[in-house]
């Protein structure tokens, strides 16, 4: 019904009505519909705007996550995780330590170990001494790999400009540049020992 109520106000705005009339109550409404759904059905009116912020970003990047991971199982049979390990090597040719990759993805060693015997199984990856430091291992990408990679992410980028339609260009690139600012001013928490956050 949502998806129904944003396109109506979409198509009435392409048709030369001005925002303040149907379209506007047809975008409002859907919104209002939107409140009552996932996260953001725990929220009351009293509730301060950065909660109500927080849980609809939490809202739509669950919505995006949950329909990229079917759209990702459906089409090619592998997990988001497959495809972010994946995306991770595509981006360094020469191969990433594994203790790197398991940092750059945000997973524990295991589930990095786990992920690369079974790419390397299939021929997607291949480990190889690290020149600089003969203890570690080194992962990257077989051609296979990275053709079969390359497949996924043209239609990965395509479900995601699909995704973000109901945002036209120049609202995308405002709502990046202010997540930017809001993620510039998390990292000084995030990097800070965590027993700075501990209560006294």
């Amino acid at each position: 019904m949502n998806a129904r109520l944003l396109h109506g106000a979409s198509d009435l705005a392409e048709a030369g009505h001005p925002p303040g009339d149907e379209a506007l109550d047809l975008a409002n409404a859907g919104l209002r519909a939107a409140d009552g759904l996932g996260h953001e059905a725990r929220l009351r009116p009293a509730d301060h705007a950065a909660l109500k912020l927080w849980l609809r970003l939490l809202a739509c990047t669950t919505q995006i996550e949950t329909d990229i991971r079917r759209r990702l199982r459906e089409r090619f049979g592998v997990s988001l995780s497959r495809f972010d390990y994946l995306a991770q090597l595509h981006r360094h040719a020469q191969g990433l330590r594994m203790r790197e990759l398991s940092r750059r993805l945000m997973v524990t060693g295991g589930n990095v170990t786990a992920l690369t015997d079974e790419l390397a199984t299939e021929g997607w990856v291949e480990r190889h001494a690290d020149p600089d430091d003969r203890r570690a291992w080194r992962v990257a990408l077989t051609p296979e790999g990275r053709r079969q990679f390359e497949r996924m992410a043209a239609e990965h980028e395509t479900w995601v400009v699909e995704l973000m339609s109901g945002l036209d260009t120049g609202s995308q690139q405002a709502l990046h540049t202010l997540l930017g600012q809001l993620r510039l001013s998390l990292t000084p928490s995030l990097d800070a020992p965590a027993a700075a956050h501990r209560p006294a």
